[in-house]
């Protein structure tokens, strides 16, 4: 039996609207298993960002409640949020957000030195480990403008793992790279899932969503639909793309 890492249950989200109200989130219902590599899918629309911003805390949901070692985050104050954001959770984005003055290896150790887990040396050898890994040590002393979008890609992957995160949350990832960079940023992601790493990943590409060990589908604001998959092998990518591609078919997407 798998452990429960975060979970939701009836968990709302509504945006004010003209002197109305506009609903994304309607009751949704949540498992979200320690070890997986988790990827919420939907149609445009559907309120797979919205679920992932409000699971994380990065945006505060409206009703229900999202519970995480027994603490509801909906109910916590803006300082603990903040602590849980240095410490228990990662978060990648499509655009990178690093930033343009600080080189790629400062851009890493900045969250390292300000969750304090280590000291300021620990923190710059985990650094050197991750560029490693990520293929980009040769680059550290390079600003992001100097790099290519999957170096920068790669770079903030570093960055979202280096206070070791027990949750890594992706908002389409690789949305914003080519063929080539999509690859390498996933085949590192799952590699980090592979070493233990338990990730919570929305995209709207079926090729990335195959990455998965679960696969969930959003539609109105509410869970519709979930695959399990074994973990993911290079030699049977086709047969697992015919087999997703299938099953979003079947759900409409």
């Amino acid at each position: 039996m798998k452990n429960i890492i975060l979970s939701s249950r009836g968990l709302c989200k509504s945006f004010a609207h003209n002197g109305g109200q506009i609903h994304i989130l309607t009751g949704l219902d949540v498992d979200i298993y320690e070890g997986d590599f988790t990827v919420i899918m939907g149609a445009s629309g559907s309120g797979k960002s919205t679920t992932l911003y409000s699971l994380s805390g990065m945006d505060r949901a409206t009703g229900g409640q999202v519970l995480y070692k027994g603490k509801d985050i909906v109910k916590m104050s803006e300082k603990e949020l903040a602590s849980l954001r240095h410490g228990d959770f990662g978060f990648i984005f499509q655009q990178m957000h690093l930033v343009s003055n600080l080189t790629l290896f400062e851009n890493i150790t900045v969250p390292g030195y300000l969750n304090k887990s280590r000291t300021a040396s620990e923190t710059d050898k985990r650094a050197d480990e991750l560029m490693e890994k990520m293929g980009i040590s040769h680059i550290k002393t390079h600003l992001p403008g100097q790099c290519s979008g999957g170096e920068q890609q790669r770079c903030a992957i570093a960055r979202a793992v280096i206070n070791d995160p027990a949750l890594l949350f992706a908002d389409e990832p690789t949305g914003a790279l080519n063929k080539r960079n999509t690859t390498e940023v996933l085949d590192l992601m799952t590699e980090l899932n592979r070493s233990g790493q338990s990730i919570l990943m929305v995209t709207h590409d079926a090729r990335a969503a195959c990455r998965a060990s679960r696969i969930l589908y959003i539609e109105d604001g509410k869970m519709i639909g979930s695959l399990d998959l074994p973990p993911y092998e290079k030699q049977d990518e086709k047969r697992r793309e015919v087999q997703v591609n299938a099953w979003l078919t079947a759900n409409g997407f």
